[in-house]
C-alpha cells in the first residue's frame, strides 16, 4: 500500500516541480561571488581592508578576508542573497596568506535579517567544520535545504595561533515562490466544479510560517461524514481526517512537529491513497490509517484555506484562523494561490488576503546560561509611583529566576521565578517576611507565555497570558532601586542561589516604554551576558522522540529524560527489558516452576509476553496458552459449512515467532477423539479436516508425523485400527476413535486454526483439544565459537546501531588481550576488546571524538574461565558491564552527534586488518536482542571451531541459582560464591529457623556506595557519571507471626530498607532513601503472607522503578519519589533489630518482635548474608544474637500445611455430623479442639528447647565459641564445605591446575 502511495506521490511531482527547487537536478551554483559590497555586513571589522565585502571566496581583495576586532564579543559575519533562494551548501576559507581561519562556526538564516533561526544537522548538531589553513576550501552540504535570503556565519574556534579569517561561498539556486498573507480574519475559498468532489488520493503541499501558535489551515466537510482539517495548535500540526463514518464527530488528531510558532517558514507534504496517509512537517513523517469504513474523501462544495468560515455570515469563523503566510499551496497539483493572484473564479476571497509577507517581526534574545546569563535594563522613570513590567518568554526548565527588581529602602527586592513549571512573585522584606502572588498556569512547555507586573496603587497584580490577575496588597508604595534584572544578575549587584531562566525573551516593556534589544547589542543600553541576539534559539528535544518502546520523553533547555513506567523497560531511553529473555535463563538466576514475563527479543521492539515456565530437573519448558482451554465437540459440519476454530494466544505472532526459531523443540499435542467423522476422504485422499500454522497456511498431518504427508500418529507407530487407513478417524467406524498426536514440526508451530468438515451425518461427532504451545531449551545460551588462530575472525552484516546499541556475551581466554568485537565506518566506529589481562574496554566515535569506557578487575580476566560482558550505547550515555563488578556509566556530551555510521561488516574475534585477534571461546553474542548463530558461521571459517571445549561449556546447567562453575583439569566445581544457595552444585537450600531474639547481621566491609574502579575515558569527550541506584533482593521465609520483621538495611546517611509483615500479615516495602521527606511503602496484596506457608519474595529497583514477585503469580510495579542511591550502605539485618534510629513508628514495632520462622535464601545484591553467618563463623562481618537452628523452610511449610489441612478437615467433619446439634455441644467441640491445638503446641514449644539445648551441648563440647548461637560443626562441615576457601584463593587454585588450551 504505501508504495502506492508512494507512486502517487511521484504522479505529482510534476505538477509541482515549478513549486520545489528540490527536484532541481544542479540546485548548486555559488550564489555569493556575484553579489555587490553591500550584500556583505558584520559585527566589526579590524580595518577597512577587513571588510565584510572582501570575504568572498578565493578572492585576495583587501587584506584577503574579513575579520573582526580583538574586542568583538559576538562577531558575525552574513550576507544577503537579495532575494530568496533555495541554500543547499556552504563554504569557508581562511584568509588569504595568513594564520587567520575560523575552525568551526554556526549558520543562521532569516528571510529579513531581524529574526534568525540557527540551522542544525539531521541529528540536531548545530556547530559546522571549519578550516584547518588559510587556503583549504571546506564545503559543507545541508542534510535538509533551506530557503532563505540572509545567512549568517558565527565564528566559535578559530587558529589559537592567529585570529579568525573568512572567506564564504553559498551554493544553491533559485525557485518560484507564490504567497499568501492572511491577517487572522481572512481566508481563501476553493470551490468545486460540481456539488462534492470524491477522490481516493489526494497530495496537499504547502509552506507557512507564523508568529501565533493557533490557526487553521485548511479545512473540508462532506454530507456524508467526511472531513479533513489541518490545524495549528500549540505550535504543533494536526490532521483531523475522517472517511466516511458520522459517528466519528471529532476524530482523534494525527500531530507533527513543534515549535512551529518561530517565525521561520516550514513546509507540509500530505500524501493519501485510500486510508493510507503520510503526513510529513519539515523532516518529520507520520504514516496512519484514517478511521471511517470509505476509501475515498467526500468534501462538499470547497475547500477553506486559512480558516473556517461561517456558512450564511462573512467574516465569522468556526475556529480561531491561520494569522501568517502561506507558500507554494498546492491542492492535488492545483496552484491555488495562483489562482487566487489571477482572480480565477473557482477562488472566492474572504477578508484581506495579500499576496506578499509583511508579518512583524517580533525580536527576541536567548538566554544561553542557566547560571551565568542576564540582562539588566534601566528603569524608566513612571508618572506615578511603583512599576509596571511586560515582556514574553518561552522555556522548558520548569525551574528558574526570571526577573528581579531591587527596591527601596534596601535590601528589599521583588523575584519573578518559574518554580514547578508554574510562575511565583515573591516580594522579600526585612526581616525575613515574605509576601508571594503565584498562577496555576503552567510556563515550561514551550510556548510564548506573555507576563504583565504592576506595583501602582498600593498592590502587586501578576497576569499571565490573559488569565485573572493574581493580586496581594502592600503596606505602602514600593520605589525601584537600579536596573531590572533579567534571568540573573551580576555578582556585584545580587547574589542568586537559585537557577536562573533559561529561555528566550521579547516584547519587553518597561513603565510603557519598548525597550530595544538592538541597542542592548550595540552596547548603548543596559547591559548583558551569556545572550544570543536576534534569535529564539530553543529546540524540542523530544522531536523526534528518542525514548524507545513507548517510554515518555520530558525534556529541559538542555537535555531530555525518558519516562520508562508501564513500559516493561529500563534504561536512559527505555532500551533494556527488565525481563529475561526465557524460562531457561530464569531457571539460572534460580527461578523456580510460576508464571512469568520473557521479553525474547530483549531489546528488540517485540515487547513482553505472559508465560508459564515449568522448570524441571531435566528440562525447562515454556508453555504458552490460548484462549481454548476446554475439550470442543463438533456436530453437524461439512466441507461447505466447516467448523472453525481460531487460536488466540498470550503473545502475538511475532513473539511466538521468536520463542520458537529460539527453542530448541518445541510441541504441540492435537487431542482428536472422532464417530464417524474423517480426516481424509477415503475416494480421493483429500483432507475433509485440516489446520493452519502460524503462517496461515494449511496442514494436513495429524501429528507425529513429518509435514506434507497426510497421515496419523498410529500410521507411524504401525497400530491403526484398520491398517487400511493412515488415521483411526478414517475408518469411519460408529465407535470411538482416538488420532491423538503431537506436532513437533517447528517451523509449522504454533496451531493457529483448526477447521473440522466431516459431521453432518447421522451419529457423526468429533472432539478435540488442542493444547498449548510447549517450548523447551535456549539455543542461544550455549552457542559458542573457539578461535585459536590471531588472524581468524567471523564476519556479520553491518551492526544496525545509529541511535542505540547493546552487545552481550560471554568470553574465556588464557590471552592477555585481544578484540571481542568491531565495526568501522568511514570516520565512526565501536569496539570491546580485552585491553589488558585484567581490564575490558568499550570505545567507540560517532563524531565527538572517541569515548573510552573501561573495567578493571582485581582479579586476571583470562584466568580460563566464563566471563561476562554487556556494552550498551544510546543518545544518552554509554555502559559497560563485566561480570559482576560495578557497573561504569559514560554520558554523552550536550549537543553531540547522536547517530553511529557504520559501513563495513561486523567482525567478531578480531578485526579488519587482522591484527589484535582473540584467542579464546565466545558464546551467548546477543545484540539489540538478536542472537548471532556463532556454530553455523564457525563451521566454514578456518581458525575458528564450533562449540567450546570444557565441562562448563555445555548447554546442561551444571551450577544452579547464580553458581559459577569452575574448570579443573579433572573436572569441574561450583562457586556459590556469588549464590544464596549451597551444596555441591548451588541447588541446597540454606535455611535457619530464628526465635524472637534471634538476629543476623551483616556488615559491609567497605561503605557499599564506593566499591568502584575507575574508568578511563577521552578527557575532552564526555563526563564520568556515577554508579545508579539499584538493589536485588531475594529470599523466601515461613512464620505465623505478625507483625514481623523479615529484612531491613540501613546507611550511615540514615536510609534504609525494610521488608517487615504488618499486623494484618501482609507484607511492606518500605524505601527511606532522602531522609527529609516521607518514607515510600508498598504493599503488593493485602493478604496474610503469616499462614504456615513457604513464600519467595524478589524485589527489584532500578532508579525510581520497583518491581515486586512474590510466589510466581504475583507481579507488581510501582514508582518511588526518589531515584537516590543508598550512600555508604552500613548492614543488613534478618530479624529483630536493636539500632532503630530513624525508623518509622510501625517499622520500629516489627523490628522490636522480631521474627519466628524460617528464612530461607537469602539474596541481596551480590551478598548472600544468612549463608555467610553459617560459613563464616567468627568473622568480623557477621554478627548473630539469640539461637540459630539449622532448618529446611520447604519441609517445615509442608508439615504446617499439612496440619493445618488436617484441622481444617477435623473441623468440617465435627461440623457436620453436629451440625444440628446445640449450642452446648458446639461450646464443647470448640473446647476440646482448642485444647488438643494447645497442647500440640506446648509439645511442639517443648520439643524445640529440648533441640536447641542438646545442640548447645554439642558446641559446648566441641569446644565452639563465637557469637550468639551455632550449628553443629560436623553437619556444617559436610554441607557447607564447597565453598570455604575465598574467592582469591579459589582463582589461584585454577591457574595452578589449568590444562585447557586453544589449538
Amino acid at each position: 500500500m504505501f508504495f502506492l502511495l508512494h507512486m502517487v506521490s511521484l504522479c505529482t511531482l510534476s505538477v509541482s516541480s515549478g513549486a520545489s527547487a528540490a527536484t532541481h537536478y544542479n540546485c548548486n551554483s555559488p550564489l555569493a561571488s556575484a553579489l555587490p559590497h553591500s550584500s556583505f555586513q558584520s559585527s566589526s571589522q579590524s580595518s577597512v581592508r577587513y571588510a565584510a565585502y572582501n570575504a568572498k571566496l578565493n578572492r585576495r581583495d583587501g587584506a584577503g578576508g574579513w575579520s573582526p576586532m580583538v574586542t568583538d564579543q559576538g562577531p558575525w559575519i552574513q550576507v544577503d542573497l537579495r532575494e530568496q533562494f533555495e541554500v543547499t551548501a556552504v563554504a569557508t576559507q581562511g584568509r588569504y596568506d595568513s594564520w587567520d581561519w575560523v575552525s568551526s562556526y554556526l549558520l543562521l538564516y532569516s528571510d529579513t535579517g531581524r529574526v534568525w533561526k540557527q540551522y542544525r544537522h539531521e541529528d540536531g548538531v548545530g556547530r559546522f567544520v571549519g578550516n584547518v589553513n588559510s587556503e583549504a576550501v571546506v564545503q559543507n552540504k545541508l542534510s535538509q535545504p533551506v530557503r532563505t535570503r540572509f545567512l549568517r556565519f558565527i565564528p566559535l574556534d578559530w587558529n589559537p595561533s592567529g585570529w579568525m579569517g573568512l572567506r564564504v561561498e553559498v551554493y544553491g539556486c533559485s525557485y518560484k515562490s507564490y504567497v499568501a498573507d492572511f491577517d487572522g480574519r481572512s481566508s481563501l475559498l476553493y470551490r468545486f466544479n460540481q456539488k462534492s468532489m470524491s477522490t481516493v488520493k489526494d497530495v496537499i503541499s504547502l509552506r507557512f510560517k507564523s508568529h501565533q501558535a493557533e490557526g487553521v489551515l485548511l479545512h473540508g466537510v462532506g454530507q456524508r461524514g467526511d472531513y479533513i482539517t489541518l490545524e495549528l495548535h500549540r505550535g504543533r500540526l494536526d490532521l483531523y481526517l475522517n472517511l466516511d463514518d458520522s459517528r466519528l464527530r471529532f476524530a482523534a488528531a494525527v500531530t507533527v512537529g513543534s515549535l512551529l510558532d518561530d517565525q521561520h517558514w516550514h513546509s507540509v507534504h500530505i500524501e493519501r491513497f485510500n486510508k493510507q496517509v503520510n503526513l510529513t512537517v519539515d523532516a518529520h513523517t507520520q504514516h496512519f490509517q484514517t478511521k471511517g469504513e470509505g476509501h475515498s474523501l467526500e468534501v462538499d462544495y470547497e475547500l477553506s484555506f486559512g480558516g473556517i468560515p461561517l456558512p450564511g455570515k462573512p467574516g465569522t469563523f468556526l475556529r480561531k484562523n491561520f494569522h501568517g503566510c502561506m507558500e507554494n499551496l498546492y491542492y492535488n497539483g492545483i496552484n491555488i494561490i495562483d489562482l487566487a493572484k489571477r482572480r480565477k473564479l473557482q477562488i472566492h476571497s474572504v477578508g484581506n488576503v495579500t499576496f506578499s509577507c509583511s508579518q512583524p517581526q517580533l525580536v527576541a534574545c536567548t538566554f544561553l546560561s542557566s547560571s551565568s546569563s542576564f540582562l539588566s535594563l534601566p528603569s524608566a522613570a513612571p508618572a506615578t509611583g511603583g512599576f509596571a513590567v511586560r515582556f514574553q518568554f518561552r522555556t522548558w526548565n520548569p525551574d528558574g529566576l526570571l526577573l528581579s527588581v531591587p527596591l527601596n529602602p534596601e535590601p528589599q527586592r521583588l523575584e519573578l521565578q518559574i518554580s514547578g513549571g508554574q510562575l511565583r512573585l515573591t516580594l522579600h522584606s526585612p526581616g525575613q517576611q515574605k509576601s508571594e502572588v503565584s498562577t496555576g498556569l503552567r510556563v515550561s512547555d514551550g510556548l510564548w507565555h506573555s507576563v504583565s507586573l504592576d506595583t501602582r496603587d498600593r498592590h502587586i497584580a501578576l497576569t499571565v497570558d490573559g488569565e485573572p490577575r493574581s493580586t496581594t496588597e502592600l503596606w505602602e508604595q514600593v520605589e525601584t532601586r537600579g536596573n531590572f534584572y533579567f534571568g540573573g544578575c551580576p555578582s556585584v549587584d545580587c547574589q542568586v542561589s537559585t537557577p536562573t531562566f533559561q529561555g528566550c525573551v521579547r516584547l519587553i516593556i518597561i513603565n510603557s516604554q519598548p525597550m530595544n534589544l538592538s541597542h542592548v547589542q550595540q552596547g548603548t543600553l543596559g547591559n548583558y551576558n551569556e545572550l544570543q541576539f536576534d534569535t529564539c534559539n530553543i529546540r524540542d528535544r523530544c522531536l523526534p522522540n528518542l525514548c524507545e518502546h513507548g517510554g515518555r520523553c520530558a525534556q529541559t533547555w538542555s537535555s531530555f529524560t525518558c519516562d520508562c513506567s508501564g513500559t516493561g523497560y529500563s534504561g536512559a531511553t527505555c532500551h533494556n527489558s527488565i525481563y529475561e529473555a526465557s524460562c531457561e535463563a530464569y531457571k539460572l538466576i534460580g527461578s523456580s516452576s510460576g508464571f512469568y514475563s520473557i521479553d525474547p527479543d530483549g531489546s528488540g521492539p517485540l515487547g513482553p509476553a505472559q508465560v508459564y515456565c515449568n522448570m524441571t530437573d531435566e528440562k525447562v519448558w515454556t508453555i504458552v496458552s490460548h484462549n481454548v482451554t476446554a475439550p470442543v465437540t463438533v456436530r453437524g459440519s461439512s466441507p461447505q459449512k466447516p467448523h472453525v476454530m481460531t487460536f488466540n494466544y498470550s503473545a502475538s505472532a511475532e513473539q511466538l515467532r521468536a520463542v520458537v526459531s529460539g527453542s530448541e523443540q518445541c510441541q504441540q499435542e492435537v487431542v482428536y477423539n472422532c464417530r464417524k467423522s474423517r480426516l481424509f476422504n477415503t475416494r480421493d485422499g483429500s483432507p475433509l479436516s485440516w489446520w493452519l500454522d502460524r503462517e496461515g497456511e494449511k496442514r494436513s498431518y495429524w501429528g507425529g508425523f513429518l509435514p506434507g504427508v497426510q497421515q496419523c500418529s498410529c500410521s507411524l507407530e504401525e497400530n491403526c485400527m484398520d491398517m487400511n487407513y493412515f488415521c483411526n478417524c478414517d475408518a469411519d467406524a460408529d465407535a470411538w476413535a482416538n488420532d491423538t498426536g503431537i506436532l513437533s514440526y517447528k517451523d509449522h508451530l504454533p496451531v493457529s486454526q483448526i477447521v473440522i468438515g466431516d459431521t453432518n451425518r447421522t451419529s457423526s461427532q468429533a472432539v478435540y483439544h488442542m493444547g498449548p504451545l510447549r517450548c523447551y531449551g535456549d539455543k542461544s545460551i550455549w552457542n559458542a565459537a573457539s578461535f585459536y588462530q590471531e588472524s581468524s575472525y567471523l564476519y556479520f552484516p553491518t551492526l544496525q546501531a545509529e541511535l542505540s546499541s547493546d552487545i552481550s556475551f560471554y568470553f574465556k581466554t588464557s590471552a592477555p588481550s585481544g578484540v571481542f568485537l568491531e565495526n568501522l565506518g568511514l570516520k565512526d566506529f565501536i569496539r570491546v576488546e580485552l585491553s589488558s589481562p585484567s581490564m575490558v574496554t568499550f570505545s567507540f566515535d560517532v563524531g565527538n571524538g572517541p569515548a573510552i569506557l573501561s573495567v578493571k578487575s582485581h582479579l586476571p580476566l583470562n584466568d580460563r574461565q566464563w566471563h561476562y560482558v554487556r556494552a550498551e550505547r544510546n543518545v544518552r550515555e554509554a555502559s559497560l558491564q563485566v561480570d559482576q563488578l560495578p557497573l561504569r556509566f559514560l554520558e554523552a556530551p550536550a549537543d553531540g552527534h547522536l547517530r553511529l555510521r557504520l559501513s563495513s561488516q561486523l567482525f567478531i574475534g578480531g578485526t579488519a586488518s587482522q591484527q589484535r585477534g582473540f584467542l579464546g571461546c565466545i558464546r551467548t553474542l546477543t545484540v539489540n536482542g538478536v542472537s548471532f548463530d556463532l556454530e553455523e558461521r564457525a563451521r566454514m571459517t578456518p581458525g575458528v571451531s564450533s562449540g567450546c571445549p570444557g565441562y562448563c561449556s555445555g548447554s546442561s546447567s551444571l551450577c544452579h541459582n547464580r553458581g559459577r562453575c569452575v574448570e579443573k583439569s579433572n573436572g569441574y566445581v561450583c562457586d556459590c560464591s556469588q549464590s544464596a544457595y549451597g551444596g555441591t552444585t548451588c541447588n541446597q537450600e540454606v535455611s535457619v529457623s530464628f526465635d524472637r531474639e534471634s538476629s543476623v547481621t551483616y556488615t559491609f566491609q567497605e561503605p557499599f556506595s564506593v566499591m568502584q574502579n575507575r574508568s578511563s575515558q577521552a578527557a575532552s569527550v564526555s563526563t564520568e557519571s556515577s554508579s545508579r541506584a539499584r538493589e536485588d533482593i531475594a529470599f523466601s521465609f515461613v512464620t505465623s507471626q505478625r507483625p514481623a520483621m523479615l529484612l531491613t538495611v540501613g546507611t550511615f546517611s540514615h536510609q534504609y530498607i525494610a521488608v517487615i509483615l504488618a499486623k494484618n500479615g501482609s507484607l511492606q516495602i518500605w524505601y527511606h532513601l532522602q531522609t527529609d521527606r516521607r518514607a515510600d511503602v508498598f504493599s503488593p496484596v493485602p493478604g496474610n503472607l503469616a499462614d504456615g506457608r513457604l513464600h519467595r519474595i524478589r524485589i527489584h529497583r532500578v532508579g525510581k522503578n520497583l518491581y515486586i514477585q512474590i510466589d510466581q503469580d504475583i507481579h507488581r510495579k510501582y514508582t518511588l519519589s526518589s531515584d537516590a542511591e543508598l550512600i555508604l550502605i552500613r548492614s543488613l539485618t534478618l530479624g529483630k533489630v536493636t539500632r532503630r534510629e530513624n525508623l518509622n513508628e510501625e517499622v520500629m514495632q516489627a523490628a522490636s518482635k522480631g521474627f519466628v520462622g524460617c528464612l530461607s535464601s537469602v539474596q541481596f545484591n551480590h551478598v548472600a548474608p544468612l549463608k555467610a553467618a553459617l560459613t563464616n563463623r567468627g568473622s568480623s562481618l557477621v554478627t548473630i544474637r539469640g539461637p540459630l537452628v539449622q532448618s529446611n523452610c520447604g519441609a517445615l511449610a509442608e508439615s504446617t500445611s499439612h496440619i493445618l489441612q488436617d484441622q481444617a478437615v477435623t473441623a468440617n467433619k465435627d461440623k457436620e455430623q453436629r451440625g444440628n446439634g446445640s449450642q452446648r455441644d458446639l461450646a464443647v467441640i470448640a473446647g476440646v479442639v482448642t485444647a488438643v491445638v494447645f497442647i500440640a503446641v506446648c509439645a511442639l514449644a517443648v520439643m524445640s528447647r529440648l533441640l536447641y539445648q542438646q545442640r548447645q551441648a554439642q558446641r559446648s563440647s566441641g569446644g565452639g565459641g563465637g557469637s550468639g548461637g551455632g550449628i553443629k560443626e560436623e553437619q556444617r562441615h559436610s554441607m557447607y564445605t564447597d565453598y570455604r576457601t575465598t574467592e582469591l584463593q579459589l582463582h589461584n587454585t585454577i591457574r595452578d591446575n589449568m590444562k585447557e588450551y586453544y589449538i
